[in-house]
């Protein structure tokens, strides 16, 4: 059961092992992408292409016609990576090897929706993949394994998940052979050591220039793709500006206030430090390096972002 990247390569490993057979995929159904809003196909689904098991794309999971299709399936496990639907406990129970879920983030850290984009957002050096036995509470059942994986300093969310959905089809084909053996180990998490990873709204993305440039950078970074992160560029417009890559700088200033404006870029204060936007893209343009939106929006030294 999955819909987004990181299911995908473990959706691959299990068909590509001969000792397990793959009865069914559960995925989202398609929905509206894009600035057109057309239907396309989530990563899991587009994966299938070639495949001939069934494919079965629920509504809602609780729905009682979904449930009897699945228990059709007779499935002796089921792997659930970023799914995007909570499991009632009719089907936590069904399968009798029960239901391993791929979390990219080292449980208990970062329980919830986007665990990947807040390890990055709060500076973190290092984080990894668990498998954990789900349960009904929200990414707190026992550690089934573990794996770890350092950060690197140009990662962003997009890279990092994709470095994890590997880690994790790797953990997920370990544990399923630890099962097979009757040999799985079941680690209970510390529950004085949790913190959470709430959904992200777009909101989130707003910069505040405020904060301290390594805060803002480490947010870039962590909401590239979703929710991005913006300026309002001319101040009281209501137009943005999504900054897509950035780095530190040296400087200082009221927060916001353009310190560099040039070929080189585009240098901002913070609350700390200050930060040189890299690649951004104005509001219905493509995006550009700073240098080149610098040039068009004739922006000067001395300007204060919204």
């Amino acid at each position: 059961m999955g819909a987004g990247e990181l299911g995908c390569p473990a959706l691959a490993a299990l068909f590509k092992d001969e000792r397990d057979e793959v009865v069914g995929v559960v995925t989202q159904p398609d929905r509206p992408r894009g600035r057109r809003l057309q239907l396309a196909a989530c990563p899991v689904k587009q994966a299938l292409v070639g495949q001939t098991v069934p494919v079965l794309t629920p509504e809602k999971v609780g729905d009682p016609a979904f449930v009897e299709q699945l228990r059709a399936l007779r499935p002796d496990a089921i792997v659930v990576a970023a799914y995007g639907q909570f499991l009632p406990r009719v089907l936590l129970d069904l399968p009798p090897h029960g239901v391993l879920n791929i979390h990219p983030s080292l449980l208990p850290k970062y329980r919830g929706a986007a665990p990947v984009q807040w390890t990055l957002a709060n500076g973190e050096k290092e984080t990894g993949v668990s498998i954990i036995a789900l349960t009904e509470k929200m990414d707190a059942g026992d550690i089934l394994a573990q794996g770890r994986l350092p950060i690197g300093a140009e990662d962003n969310a997009a890279t990092l998940t994709h470095k994890l959905a590997w880690l994790g089809a790797e953990l997920a084909l370990r544990v399923i052979e630890d099962v097979r053996t009757g040999t799985v180990r079941r680690t209970p998490q510390d529950e004085r050591l949790a913190t959470r990873a709430p959904l992200l709204k777009k909101e989130d993305g707003r910069l505040d220039w405020a904060l301290p440039a390594a805060t803002l950078h480490n947010r870039i970074r962590g909401f590239f793709p979703w929710p991005g992160n913006f300026f309002e560029y001319p101040c009281g417009s209501g137009k943005y500006v999504k900054v897509l890559r950035a780095a530190l700088a040296a400087g200082a200033g009221v927060p916001g206030t353009v310190l560099q404006a040039d070929a080189q870029g585009l240098v901002l204060a913070a609350g700390q430090g200050a930060l040189r936007l890299l690649d951004v893209q104005p509001e219905g343009r493509t995006p550009q390096p700073a240098a080149a939106f610098v040039n068009g929006a004739r922006l000067l030294a001395g300007y204060v972002a919204g």
